[in-house]
């Protein structure tokens, strides 16, 4: 179970704190177990100061609480806090990416089970969608459904998503497809060839919509196993 510590500090050495910080993330390299660090400072009091710190489980935090490098770093904390900091625990018991959620669910509905118009609800009205096989580099949402939709009817692939991360407003997933060459692509008549592939896409969200993406796919691949170009 993740496991997330919430460090509450008090200090008007912020600059030392987050030189602290740095000189922490150094030392500890190749040792730590933290996977995450966030430092927040509150708007309504520039000396109140949290980190938090996320780890993979409560045992490993307990290991990285043991290193020589964090117990010193702590020693020197306490130096540069006006007064003690305190220390909140938490099993996390809930993470909802929420970008996360509206990638897979346009992989799902849009390009899966081909519900063009799912489009629409999933991206914001300016969205565009930047992709070397399309006509344009940077076209909007009805021209992108219009020219996706001739690759989808094409080869009516199924799309799984192998991994996802998240940082920010950027969503990027790892993704490989499945299809048949069961309509006509660029040309080339249908050959019933089974195909399949791998791509990346990196979503860029706005207030739960995706405001932009970027595709890449193998269609050199692609091309080949459907006999438009020589192997």
């Amino acid at each position: 179970m993740t496991f997330v510590q919430v460090i509450d500090c008090k200090t008007h050495q912020a600059d030392k704190l987050d030189r602290l910080m740095d000189n922490w993330v150094k030392a500890t390299q190749g040792k730590r177990t933290a996977t995450h660090s966030i430092v927040g400072r509150d708007r309504s009091d520039s000396a109140h100061v949290v980190e938090i710190v996320e780890f993979p489980s409560y045992e490993e935090a307990m290991k990285n609480s043991r290193l020589p490098e964090t117990d010193r770093i702590f020693q020197e904390l306490l130096e540069v806090c006006d007064e003690a900091p305190t220390f909140t625990d938490l099993d996390v018991s809930r993470d909802e990416q929420l970008n996360t959620g509206v990638a897979r669910t346009f992989v799902e509905e849009v390009i899966n089970r081909r519900n063009y118009d799912v489009a629409d609800a999933l991206c914001t009205p300016d969205y565009r969608e930047h992709d070397p096989a399309l006509s344009s580099y940077g076209i909007g949402l009805a021209r992108a459904k219009e020219e996706n939709r001739e690759v989808l009817e094409a080869f009516r692939p199924t799309i799984t998503v192998e991994s996802m991360i998240a940082e920010g407003d950027l969503v990027c997933a790892r993704l490989s497809y499945t299809g048949r060459h069961v309509g006509p692509f660029k040309g080339v008549e249908p050959t019933d060839r089974e195909v399949m592939g791998t791509g990346h896409v990196t979503f860029r969200c706005e207030n739960g919509k995706i405001a932009e993406g970027w595709w890449n796919w193998d269609d050199l691949g692609l091309l080949r196993q459907i006999g438009a170009v020589e192997m």
